[in-house]
């Protein structure tokens, strides 16, 4: 009788989970077990290496170790990769018809270089030129990497073009604001402040704030993009121009008397009473300077870093009230009375240079960003256009019927000028190119006399202050699109200004490197350092460059050490020095013998028989 199996028998047990042994996570600093470690079948053992093979190297034997200094130029990996660049490979699919990185064009990375290459390299030493090599390699491949970074500048230049060949000096600022969009209409706005008229502005470096100032006293700052208020003021004194210095927390106002500084708070801080009778105001941002011309005839710089004035300048041409900047080198341009304009310098007492611009008074000055072109108008009704590349010549001339009494040049070169309750503005081919003045390519007419001209930085915008307030026009094409954020950001936070004004400062440029061609800092002064080598000639009598220096040959048994080296070089300079003293004093002895005049004795009556 067969009887059922018991359960337990002849039945493999069920593993219980709790027992079966959980595989131990392996860390990233132990080495990975072999299988035969673990419990697996074990293989063919292992052949150890066979060392007897190998050449075995003598212990007292010398190995010369390889120079970590190549004779090449080392240029950086990135560079390397970037002039050879391999080919992308691909583990699955077709392979990439267009590998590495994608060319640049040389016109367009030819202007951020900086270094020229025309020139030859001087002769120098081999350590000096591989320097000067690796120099040049570093600045190609950031020209290449500064070209490749313009396609993340999205914006684009405006532009205003008529339909048919229609003129656009006929389209009116209402035209304007109906076909931009609503951020930009709302730039143009009239304030009607004709209580304390006519009106002086001038915007931040950012272009986010705009300063006003009437010649009744009203002191005023705001943010003009959202509207905001920041300060209003009334000093009850009349106001002949205002200022932003390096940032929007600081303004300098020229009153009747004194000049004025206040913070965005309408907090008077400083009365530079040094500074009277003010009638013109510029800032130098890159010096910290602000140069103020007065009805005396004097150009001063005050350091507004240190608070002290750095130059006092007597013109000596009687009262100043035309002055603007150059801002590629700092030069102040002054307009006369005689039809001059004189460029200045705190590092000079003198003039740098002074250029005939008109047979009457000038009413106006106005330089360009690039400092290539100058705007000048006179009392005879001509507006001209001078090229500040050396040759100072007339470029365009146009007579107006009224002539223009304030000029302005925007970011992409437009010119702007007032004339009486008119503003025309003329446009070049392109930023490098000066205005051409046959047509003007906008026209607007305001409600009283034109006082003052700004174009807004980074925005299409015109700032008029005239006798009924201040007005903002619409400038498409006048503004550079893109801006820095490192350097003038409309939307820097507290902090972020903060540490700019930082760095700004330690950055400072001295005021006695303001001169015409800010380029010949970079080279080197011949002319002086011909002067200091004549002077250190006639000082020591002798020239120590024109005979190589001595080096001693290597001598054996010890009598090669450095002691013995610098004594035998120090005996033989000593020899030279004495036989070229000795040759000097020769020869002053021989000029003084001929230059000596022979002593006259008394004259005799036998001096006849001598001969």
């Amino acid at each position: 009788m067969e009887t059922a199996p018991k359960p337990g028998r002849d039945v493999p047990p069920k593993k219980d989970k709790l027992q079966a042994k959980k595989k131990k996570p392996r860390r990233y600093w132990e080495e990975e077990t072999t299988p035969t470690a673990a419990g697996a079948s074990p293989g063919a053992p292992r052949k150890k290496r066979n060392r007897e093979l190998r050449p075995q190297r003598p212990k007292n034997t010398h190995t010369p170790k390889r120079s970590c200094i190549s004779k090449r130029p080392q240029v950086s990996k990135k560079s390397r990769e970037w002039r050879n660049p391999e080919p992308q490979r691909s583990l699955s699919g077709p392979q990439d018809p267009f590998p590495g990185p994608a060319p640049v064009p040389v016109e367009v990375a030819q202007k951020f270089r900086r270094i020229d290459k025309s020139k030859k390299l001087p002769y120098s030493k081999s350590k000096t030129r591989s320097r000067l090599e690796l120099a040049e390699a570093e600045e190609e491949e950031i020209s290449v990497k500064a070209a490749r970074s313009e396609l993340l500048l999205a914006e684009e230049p405006g532009f205003l073009e008529g339909e048919d060949g229609e003129d656009t000096a006929k389209i009116s600022q209402t035209d304007i604001v109906e076909a931009v969009d609503i951020a930009s209409a709302a730039k143009h706005f009239d304030l009607n402040l004709r209580q304390f008229g006519p009106y002086r502005l001038n915007y931040s470096r950012t272009g986010r704030y705009l300063a006003l100032g009437g010649r009744r006293g009203h002191v005023a700052t705001l943010d003009w993009v959202t509207k905001k208020l920041m300060c209003e003021i009334n000093v009850m004194e009349a106001i002949r121009d205002i200022r932003f210095l390096h940032s929007e927390a600081l303004l300098a106002v020229a009153q009747n008397r004194w000049l004025h500084i206040y913070d965005n708070q309408g907090i008077e801080l400083h009365c530079i009473r040094r500074c009277d009778r003010i009638t013109r105001l510029e800032f130098l941002p890159f010096h910290f300077l602000l140069a103020s011309a007065s009805e005396t005839g004097f150009l001063t710089y005050l350091d507004v870093s240190v608070g002290k004035i750095v130059a006092a300048l007597n013109a000596r041409a009687g009262r100043l009230d035309v002055m603007t900047q150059n801002p590629y080198n700092a030069v102040i341009h002054l307009g006369h009375s005689n039809g001059t304009v004189s460029l200045w310098s705190p590092a000079m007492k003198e003039p740098l240079g002074k250029i005939l611009c008109h047979r009457g008074g000038v009413r106006s000055v106005a330089v360009d960003s690039t400092g290539t072109h100058m705007a000048t108008s006179g009392l005879d009704h001509q507006l001209k256009i001078f090229d500040l590349r050396g040759t100072f010549q007339p470029l365009n001339t146009r007579t107006l019927p009224l002539g223009a009494g304030h000029l302005a040049f925007s970011q992409r070169g437009l010119l702007a000028a007032g004339m009486g309750d008119v503003v025309n503005i003329w446009a070049g081919q392109g930023q490098a190119s000066p205005p051409s003045l046959e047509q003007p390519y906008l026209t607007h007419r305001l409600s009283g006399h034109v006082h003052g001209l700004h174009f807004c930085p980074f925005e299409d915008v015109l700032g008029v202050g005239h006798n009924g307030g201040i007005t903002s026009m619409l400038v498409p094409g006048a503004a550079e699109p893109n801006f820095d954020g490192l350097e003038s950001n409309p939307y820097r936070s507290r902090k972020q200004r903060q540490e700019w004004e930082v760095k700004a400062l330690l950055e400072k440029v001295p005021a006695e490197l303001i001169c015409l061609d800010p380029r010949a800092l970079a080279e080197v002064d011949v002319i002086s350092l011909e002067q200091e080598k004549k002077e250190r000639i006639e000082r020591l009598g002798y020239d120590p460059e024109a005979k190589a220096p001595f080096r001693p040959k290597p001598k054996q048994k010890g009598r090669s050490s450095t002691a013995s080296l610098v004594k035998r070089k120090k005996k033989v300079m000593d020899e030279e020095h004495r036989d070229k003293v000795r040759q000097s004093l020769e020869q002053q002895l021989q000029k003084e013998e001929k230059t000596a005049k022979p002593m006259r004795t008394q004259s005799s009556a036998l001096d006849r028989f001598v001969h």
